[in-house]
């Protein structure tokens, strides 16, 4: 299973999560501490916002702990929000574009999980994706189609709604398959304002997700990642399965999650 993190608050340079933390994110990559696969070498990516209004994004089929480009690129960016993710393939091949994080417009999306049974219903997820949408789809993962279904949905207009709905049909195709592998999803959205994330799963085993909150020169920072930077268990939070978080003005909203639409 995939690493990733998302941070909003004071503007920081990334490799303060990605290298320099405790259990950053490059450990996590070659060693995690929570995910059932314990090494996420088929990629990584990070995306983040500056000073033009739609995000960067620097991705790469290397395993994270051997790109000399990305230790650069996390020490001399400094961004306010951004998003970083490490990546264990579940089924489609390494390459870019089925790299994370992805990019619509202002929107980035990341996941960690897999749609069970996706090599048999790919056809029949594809075909939720609006028309419009579906010429942006480059890659072959689940969780690119993931995200264009949330566009297609009303991700921008209402994200938790789309999520919903979204959710909801994945099921519903999976039941009409016959599906007896489970759906498991963390995701996250942003639209460079707040973040929105799920934990969620068909079954009792969602991935795991954890909320950090720290104080720096009087600003808030917010953290939603996968497993902890460190090992202080006060400084994190778990998020319950089948709930969705919204990161946003310094705080965290959490509301329970229930697929319907």
């Amino acid at each position: 299973m995939c690493r990733w993190l998302a941070y909003s608050g004071p503007s920081i340079h990334p490799d303060e999560f990605l290298f320099r933390a405790e259990n950053s994110l490059i450990d996590q990559s070659m060693s995690a501490r929570l995910g059932t696969t314990p090494t996420n070498g088929d990629g990584f990516g990070l995306g983040w916002y500056g000073a033009r209004d739609d995000p960067g994004l620097f991705r790469d089929v290397h395993p994270a702990w051997n790109d000399d480009n990305l230790k650069s690129v996390a020490e001399q960016v400094s961004s306010g929000l951004f998003y970083a993710h490490v990546r264990a393939s579940t089924s489609a091949g390494i390459s870019r574009y089925n790299c994370h994080p992805f990019r619509h417009g202002r929107w980035l999306f990341m996941h960690n999980g897999q749609i069970g049974g996706y090599d048999d219903i790919r056809r029949s997820v594809d075909d939720l994706i609006s028309p419009t949408l579906y010429r942006h789809r480059l890659g072959a993962t689940d969780s690119e189609a993931f995200f264009l279904i949330l566009l297609s949905n009303g991700l921008t207009e209402n994200p938790k709604a789309a999520f919903e709905k979204t959710v909801a049909a994945v099921e519903r195709i999976m039941q009409a398959a016959e599906v007896e592998a489970p759906l498991r999803l963390t995701a996250t959205a942003t639209d460079g304002e707040a973040i929105y994330a799920i934990r969620y799963a068909s079954d009792d085993h969602a991935p795991s997700l954890y909320l950090g909150t720290a104080r720096t020169n009087g600003e808030v920072s917010l953290t939603i990642l996968s497993e902890p930077l460190t090992s202080v268990k006060e400084d994190w939070r778990e998020v319950p399965r089948s709930h969705f978080v919204i990161a946003g003005d310094g705080a965290f909203t959490e509301e329970p999650f229930t697929p319907h639409g």
